[in-house]
């Protein structure tokens, strides 16, 4: 613990620095790789796969008891209507969600007939419901609206706190790198998306901006006016403060994770699949996405938008005259002492002579 007390503490003082910001071009080619494959990636595998709740269809819950076999109601749903490829699944420790297209009223009840033969249970036990595919349409539609209403919002608030738009702009791309990158992830690995798995995405956008904002409140910090000096350029100042938030924006990430992880591991394998499990596992992917992004995306493209301006242009330029001008003294210093060691050695030679 202490030894981790002093990293942060080097990292703050700039006794130990890590070259972020300088490296930008690497974190660019790495996000631009990620972002890639998060769009192709679904593509290629036919498409995100939308929960009931946006596609459409029916649904069953049995009650299993002790068997809640998964394959007995594939076969239970097939023998109704063949062809079709019922998504199974187990909630808790003896239900048996069942999930399907949408059938007409007369299947429904012989696929509640067959179920109940199957698993040996009451038919009125079962549960059955169908939602339509305009709900779900309208429910994607809503969501589309809540996004851009939140992604506008925050961007004028975030423009007018830093009173620079160019801070808002880099945090706004952040956010979109992290919701990219978490789509991506259900997309190719074939996680359902549900109405939990969107508020989800939604919260991982408040996480996101809130880490960032940190950052940039440092960055502002370290970059005000009256707050720049000749001992480091912009980009250099930037840098600072980067890692002297880095610490605590590892530390956050975990005390944020662990919850999370709690919460994923209890519905994904004690619950079962749930609303629970969709929310956490949204959360889990867009809190590490979004922690990377804050650090190796946020702050470097702030830095890569404000470096052409002017002031920024002559502060830099007066750095490095500076620096250069240091270096020069210090290799003149370094040559006068070479020389005096070698007049010194030179009259002790002559001495011992």
């Amino acid at each position: 613990m202490g030894t981790f007390a002093q990293f942060g503490n080097d990292l703050y003082t700039g006794k130990r620095s890590y070259n972020i910001v300088g490296r930008r071009k690497l974190w660019y080619i790495i996000a631009a790789i990620m972002i890639l494959v998060s769009i192709l990636g679904p593509i290629v595998r036919g498409g995100f796969t939308f929960g009931i709740e946006f596609s459409g269809g029916s649904e069953f819950q049995v009650v299993a008891g002790k068997d809640p076999d998964q394959q007995k109601a594939i076969e239970a749903v097939d023998s109704v209507v063949p062809g079709q490829t019922p998504r199974v699944m187990v909630v808790g420790s003896d239900t048996v969600r069942i999930q399907t297209e949408q059938l007409t009223d007369e299947e429904t009840g012989q696929v509640r007939k067959a179920l109940a033969e199957t698993y040996n249970v009451e038919e009125d036990t079962i549960t059955s419901s169908f939602i339509g595919a305009s709900w779900g349409q309208d429910i994607t539609r809503q969501a589309i609206l809540a996004l851009i209403v939140f992604i506008v919002f925050a961007a004028v608030v975030m423009a007018l706190y830093f009173r620079t738009w160019k801070m808002s702009l880099a945090a706004i791309i952040a956010l979109l790198h992290d919701l990219v990158i978490t789509a991506g992830v259900y997309g190719i690995t074939g996680f359902e998306i549900t109405p939990a798995a969107m508020i989800g995405f939604l919260t991982i956008l408040g996480y996101s901006l809130y880490d960032t904002v940190v950052v940039f409140d440092k960055i502002r910090e370290n970059t005000g006016r009256g707050e720049l000096n000749d001992a480091r350029t912009f980009g250099q100042s930037v840098n600072l403060a980067v890692n002297q938030t880095l610490v605590r924006s590892i530390n956050t990430s975990v005390v944020a994770l662990l919850p999370v992880a709690s919460i994923l591991f209890i519905g994904a394998f004690i619950l079962g699949a749930g609303t629970l499990r969709d929310i956490s596992l949204a959360l889990f992917i867009g809190i590490l996405v979004g922690t990377y992004s804050t650090i190796f995306i946020a702050a470097p493209t702030y830095a890569h938008l404000r470096e052409n301006e002017p002031e920024i242009v002559k502060h830099d330029n007066r750095v490095r005259a500076r620096e250069a001008a240091n270096a020069t003294e210090v290799e003149k210093s370094d040559a006068d002492a070479t020389s005096k060691k070698l007049a010194a050695g030179g009259s002790a030679a002559e001495i011992g002579s």
